[in-house]
């Protein structure tokens, strides 16, 4: 068996299913861990949507942008509230790329029934309109 490529290289015809296959503009930005780091962003500004509430914060720096997910207990049981979570990371991994800017901080929170049951092409323009209404 060939040696599989470099993971940041280009793909090449055949790759489908190599680790050089995935695409670099859809990452993530690195993710909060930091307790201090939520609550810094919880007192900033933000922004309700109908799917989630997004709370940004400008951090002085010029470093990547970082975001984190939250999904309270109102949300549900561990099952809702990690499928609330995995919906609200794919949707930043589509919108985050074009929009975030640096030096900043974005936590999504996640709604009661909203996020789980909202359309995810309704989830992603949401996303885009917050962020868009967040930095203007």
């Amino acid at each position: 068996m060939p040696p599989l490529p470099h993971p940041i290289a280009d793909p090449q015809p055949g790759d489908v299913g190599t680790a050089a296959f995935r695409v670099r503009e859809r990452r993530l930005p690195p993710i909060l861990t930091k307790r201090a780091d939520f609550l810094a962003a919880a007192r900033a500004r933000r922004q309700g949507m109908p799917g989630f509430l997004l709370q940004a914060r400008a951090r002085d720096d010029d470093g990547p942008p970082r975001i984190g997910f939250t999904c309270s207990k109102k949300i549900g049981n561990a099952v809702a509230r990690n499928r609330a979570k995995r919906r609200l990371r794919e949707a930043a991994r589509h919108v985050l790329p074009a929009l975030a800017r640096s030096g900043w901080d974005y936590v999504l929170v996640g709604r009661p029934e909203a996020t789980a049951t909202r359309p995810f092409d309704a989830l992603c323009d949401d996303l885009g309109r917050a962020l868009r209404k967040i930095h203007a």
